[in-house]
This record gives structure tokens, C-alpha cells and sequence, in this order.
């Protein structure tokens, strides 16, 4: 495990814009802020959702789209940099109303109702490439 601590600066609590994409929504926050690396906690509802799928066998990512209201029931994720420009990783669990639930990560959705909680370090994280997974990971 590689691993670094990290000091904490900031802290907010954050209502989405309705219509707004969700993801989006947090980096431009990011931005406005300066937060280079955080991490955020999420609820709310979204009226359309893209989740992404990673097929470890053909290190892929798989995307599937909801067209329909979902709540967002957890979301959780990470704040750095990929490729020069802030991103946010975002997981997130969403609900029918019948409970069935689906989750992966958050791609895209678009925001009916949204409070996140963010929490930035004072610390620059950026996203490099990891040969094992051949997925853009954490370089700590």
C-alpha cells in the first residue's frame, strides 16, 4: 500500500444546481474553490443517470444509461488532478422506487436535488496511469 497524509483546509456543504450534471457540478466547484485534492460525500435525486462499468478482463469501462428519476441514495468520491484539469471520481449507488438499486460510477446525471459535503486537502494529488490495471490512479 503506498500511502501519504494529508492535511485538511477546508470544509463545505454544497446544494446542486437543478439541471445541472452532477459530476460537473462538483468540479466546477473544485475550480472555484481551488481544491486540487478532496474528497465528498453526496445525496439527492437525479433525473437521468450514465454509469460506467470496468470489465477487469478487457480493462474497459462499459457504460450504461438510465432515462428515468433515480435517487441518489450514497455517492462518494475523490477530487484530483487527470490530465491537467481537476476530476472527480464519483461513485454513486442510485435507487428505483421499487429499491431496486443500481451503482457504478457516476458518468453523468442530471441533477433534480443534490447536497454534497466536501472536504479539501491541502495537498495536490494527481491521476497517473497504473500498468496493472491499466486504469488512472492516485500517484502518492
Amino acid at each position: 500500500m503506498d500511502y501519504r497524509e494529508v492535511d485538511s483546509t477546508s470544509e463545505f456543504v454544497c446544494r446542486l444546481e437543478h439541471g445541472a450534471d452532477w459530476r460537473a457540478e462538483i468540479e466546477t466547484f473544485a475550480d472555484e474553490q481551488g481544491i486540487d485534492a478532496g474528497f465528498f460525500y453526496g445525496l439527492g435525486a437525479v433525473q437521468d443517470a450514465e454509469l460506467m462499468f470496468y470489465d477487469q478482463d478487457r480493462t474497459e469501462y462499459d457504460s450504461l444509461t438510465f432515462d428515468e428519476p433515480l435517487e441518489v441514495a450514497a455517492c462518494m468520491g475523490n477530487i484530483s488532478h487527470l490530465d491537467g484539469e481537476r476530476f472527480a471520481h464519483t461513485h454513486a449507488v442510485l435507487s428505483r422506487p421499487d429499491g431496486e438499486a443500481v451503482a457504478g460510477h457516476l458518468n453523468a446525471g442530471t441533477v433534480w436535488a443534490g447536497e454534497l459535503y466536501v472536504r479539501g486537502f491541502d495537498t495536490e494529488l494527481r491521476r497517473e496511469h497504473d500498468e496493472p490495471t491499466d486504469l488512472d490512479l492516485w500517484n502518492i
